[in-house]
């Protein structure tokens, strides 16, 4: 019960920033003054449904709310930024969506560059293990030059004749 005594004082606390009165925000999300009143005490629980329609009524993201009654972790990777986003009362929850995604996107581009700039260094120091490592070239960017090693093949002929010239 205490999770939900910390969604409904949240949602009291997001209220009262918004200066909205608990009948306007009841009729705003489409639920009963009482129950809403109720959400607020900590007495309901309401559903994630519910709690979406009072995110838009407030103006706030449903993620908030989901995460203040324990339907979701709160995230941890971007927190402070994501949190800004959420928490800025002058944009629509709409606006708050994109820009959260586009941020998430952003993240994930360079992650995927760095995880594939690091298998590149991965597989030349593995092609460097196999080759011929020599100190006595020329670095080139601080990096040792590496050499390959010719490959010993041997060939044999079917005939010891010689070709025509």
């Amino acid at each position: 019960m205490a999770q939900n005594f910390d969604l409904g004082e949240f949602i009291r606390e997001q209220r009262r920033t918004a200066q909205i009165s608990v009948r306007q925000l009841a009729k705003l999300a489409g639920v009963s003054n009482p129950y809403l009143s109720q959400i607020e005490r900590g007495l309901r629980r309401p559903s994630a449904e519910i709690m979406q329609q009072i995110a838009k009524g407030l103006r706030i993201s449903a993620e908030a709310l989901y995460v203040q009654a324990g339907i979701l972790d709160e995230r941890v990777i971007g927190g402070v930024v994501v949190d800004a986003i959420l928490a800025d009362p002058t944009i629509t929850e709409r606006q708050k969506q994109v820009m959260v995604e586009v941020y998430d996107s952003f993240r994930k581009e360079n992650l995927r560059r760095d995880a594939d700039e690091a298998a590149a260094a991965a597989a030349t120091a593995a092609r460097a293990s196999s080759a011929d490592i020599t100190d006595d070239a020329e670095p080139l960017h601080g990096e040792p030059v590496v050499r390959a090693l010719p490959l010993r093949t041997t060939m044999s002929r079917s005939t010891n004749q010689r070709r025509p010239r």
